[in-house]
């Protein structure tokens, strides 16, 4: 009876190292698929923060460039303005020479 008895101590000694084993296996595993996870999450937070820094850049860029674009219609204007009234006065003083 002692025979069987240390053959199945052995034998359970031996399941509880194995599961012990297997244990400490799947938590470092485990542990590993959180890491990349958490490198995942990182990198697209630094990839939308870039995207967010370019969105904001372009749209100063826009704000500046539409401020100098109605700064250069009015000067248009303006410019449209002067050679209309020098159109009008040439043609004024040709109509009055004949």
């Amino acid at each position: 009876m002692d025979t069987s008895k240390d053959i199945l101590n052995i034998v359970i000694a031996a399941s509880v190292g194995i599961f012990a084993i297997f244990t400490c296996y799947a938590i470092f595993y485990f542990a590993q698929i959180l890491r990349q996870g958490f490198k995942i999450i990182k990198e697209m937070r630094d990839r939308l923060h870039k995207v967010d820094s370019l969105i904001k850049t372009i749209k100063d860029k826009i704000e500046h460039s539409t401020s100098h674009i109605i700064l250069i219609a009015e000067g248009m204007k303006k410019l449209v303005e002067v050679i209309k009234e020098r159109t009008e006065k040439r043609k004024d003083s040709k109509d009055n020479k004949k």
